[in-house]
């Protein structure tokens, strides 16, 4: 063994001792091949981003050169072992890897790439009727891998579907009554798209609430005994009915003459919501006023309320009757209504609007007027400003309701302190993305701010702000606070209020009513 060793190690001396004398001698460098087998490995991400991860490779190469084939003017530099990772749109595109050798030789290669998008899935499609429009649909839609969706609504062939995003409502409002096919597609930013298709029944039946405020529906009212009616524009737009369409009632010269609507469903009393209320307007006080309702196949099958009488003259009021004592089981769809009952006609004429199920208590919802003797409104205030409900301290103007809201800045309050109403469900700001509010300030030029909050858990990141301000001093006017684009899936529940935005309390006070949407 020590003899090998030995041998070995003279070998060893003599192969450096060679290299030695001919350490200049670069010819194996200068004669080396150009590079060989220059080919890439292409990675496509499944996820329709369009992104490409491109690894080359190839023999005596030293590095690559990568053009990317969809217009990018310049390569990109990529060492042996290394990738590098590019974004397309889908289509064919032709890669050009040129493989540098050690002696600044060259070998190209061009290979095919072809970038494909997967189809949308796990599409989800919402279509819902517009609550107090029948004839009108919402429509919003999630997908995975999807860049957009259209909708076409299957009434008209001829109409442009429309495009909207997730996260987004559209709507439609139908011409008549019938079955529908909404079609609506999801895009995936290629080729690859996929189609939900939904069959929708329109049906336009006049049930409670009556409003007379869609033209679409039947508001025929039949009269007796020679009573006069008709659907006519609101002669009183005042109080809590600023509604545009009212029903004019003029009894005729016998004691019990009238008028009834049919409507195309039974009444859905419940046995906590057995009331059926109406606004209505009477030229004097203490007019005897009837609703009975009937089966209208059968009118021997009836319930007549407790009469009631007018307690105001020449403005708006509501009436309550109680049909707790009328049976679940029969089906009322006739609302007869008698004016000035079991007194003969003079040519007066009545008005009457709003006739709906009542549970006992008004929910807190816009429009929000402080009219209500029944709805339970929640002050939270904060930062030391007080809101309350009180009569008008000028009824004047724009205003002349009875009550409206008060909120005061008590002196040393914060220059934030606020009030916060929650409603009884989410806003709707599907159709109207805007509140108007009727305010009354002790100065012009006060900043007035409204926030609005989803509800509990409340997420803040989710709140949004309008500010406006006063143009007028001691008198009412009314103020818009414009929430176009609003998202309606954060069901914004609570409104919250500020006075004088930013400045301290002084003790000063202001009014505020007729919170609405608007457009």
């Amino acid at each position: 063994m020590k003899k090998l060793k030995l041998i070995f190690s003279i070998l060893f001396i003599g192969i450096l001792a060679g290299c030695s004398e001919d350490e200049n001698d670069l010819s194996f460098v200068n004669n080396a091949p150009a590079p060989q087998n220059i080919s890439a490995l292409f990675t496509i991400s499944q996820d329709n981003t369009g992104l490409v991860t491109i690894a080359p490779n190839g023999e005596g190469v030293v590095g690559f050169d990568v053009y990317y084939g969809d217009g990018t003017v310049e390569p990109t530099a990529v060492n042996v072992g290394q990738k590098t990772t590019h974004t397309y749109t889908e289509g064919q595109y032709d890669v050009t890897i040129v493989g540098h050798g050690v002696t600044g030789n060259s070998t190209e290669v061009t290979l095919p790439l072809t970038v494909t998008f997967i189809a949308p899935e796990n599409i989800n499609v919402t279509i819902v009727t517009v609550l107090g429009n029948p004839l009108k649909i919402n429509v919003s839609a999630t997908a995975d891998y999807e860049t957009f969706f259209d909708v076409t609504y299957g009434e008209d062939p001829a109409q442009e579907a429309v495009e909207f995003n997730e996260g987004q409502t559209v709507n439609h409002t139908y011409s008549d009554i019938g079955t529908y096919t909404v079609t609506v597609t999801a895009y995936s930013g290629g080729a690859a798209t996929a189609v939900y298709t939904e069959e929708v029944t329109i049906n336009n039946p006049l049930t409670l609430p009556i409003t007379f405020e869609v033209a679409s529906l039947n508001y025929t009212i039949t009269d007796f005994n020679g009573n006069a009616s008709a659907v006519i524009d609101n002669p009183d737009v005042s109080g809590f009915n600023t509604s545009s369409k009212v029903g004019a009632m003029t009894p005729g010269s016998g004691v019990f003459t009238g008028g009834f609507l049919t409507l195309d469903e039974p009444i859905a009393f419940a046995a906590n919501e057995h009331d059926i209320k109406i606004k209505v307007w009477s030229p004097e006080a203490g007019i005897p006023v009837i609703i009975k309702i009937e089966d209208a196949n059968d009118s021997n099958i009836f319930y007549e309320a407790a009469i009631a009488t007018t307690t105001v003259a020449n403005e708006w009021e509501e009436i309550v009757y109680d049909f707790s004592g009328a049976s679940l089981t029969e089906s009322y769809s006739r609302i007869v209504i008698f004016f000035n009952a079991g007194n003969e006609g003079n040519g007066d004429t009545y008005y009457f609007d709003d006739i709906e199920l009542f549970n006992g208590s008004d929910p807190v919802e816009l429009p929000l007027t402080f009219e209500s003797p029944t709805q339970d409104i929640t002050w939270n205030n904060f930062g030391g400003a007080i809101g309350n409900k009180i009569a008008n301290p000028n009824a004047s103007g724009i205003n002349t309701t009875a009550n409206v809201g008060e909120f005061v800045k008590n002196a040393g309050s914060e220059t934030w302190a606020g009030i916060a109403i929650p409603m009884d469900a989410p806003i709707d700001f599907s159709t109207m993305q805007q509140i108007k509010v009727k305010v009354w300030s002790p100065q012009a030029g006060i900043p007035v701010l409204i926030k609005l909050e989803n509800m509990e858990p409340h997420d803040t990141a989710l709140d949004l702000e309008v500010q406006t301000t006063t143009t007028v001093a001691n008198q009412w006017e009314e103020i818009t606070f414009d929430f176009s684009g609003i998202n309606n899936a954060n069901n914004y529940q609570q409104i919250v209020l500020f006075f004088n935005f930013g400045v301290s309390g002084t003790g000063e006070s202001y009014y505020f009513d007729d919170v609405q949407l608007s457009n």
